[in-house]
């Protein structure tokens, strides 16, 4: 696939989720999804995600919000890497969680705590072993 809202998609996809995880998604894909993979990447990324109306930032808290009402733990940890990437700082990711307590139920909540230490774990971690 070659259009131009693909190709926005792809870029977007790719600085908000990473590199690798875009890579490994796109060529990996076979002929049972990889219309899927490029619908999503067109329509998700390029369409939505590409537009103006909000920023990157707000877009990954919102899809944090949501992600976490549908109890998508999976995406929802893609997506707090992501929010981290699009400059969401602790204190907004926080309060962002603590709203989905109120708003979705507390499960939602622990949940999305327990995923977001788990991978705020995982950086420093990861973190540590650079430096060494």
């Amino acid at each position: 696939m070659s259009n131009e809202i693909f190709e926005k998609g792809l870029k977007i996809r790719t600085e908000v989720l990473g590199k690798e995880y875009v890579d490994k998604a796109i060529n990996s894909a076979n002929d049972f999804n990889r219309d899927f993979q490029e619908f999503m990447t067109e329509y998700c990324w390029g369409a939505v995600w590409g537009r103006e109306g909000l920023s990157r930032k707000q877009r990954s808290l919102n899809n944090l919000c949501m992600l976490a009402a549908l109890n998508r733990s999976a995406e929802f940890e893609m997506h707090f890497r992501g929010a981290l990437r699009n400059g969401c700082s602790i204190e907004e990711i926080k309060e962002t969680l603590l709203q989905i307590g109120i708003y979705c139920g507390v499960p939602a909540a622990v949940e999305a705590f327990r995923i977001g230490k788990r991978v705020l774990d995982e950086i420093e971690y990861s973190e540590k072993n650079q430096e060494s």
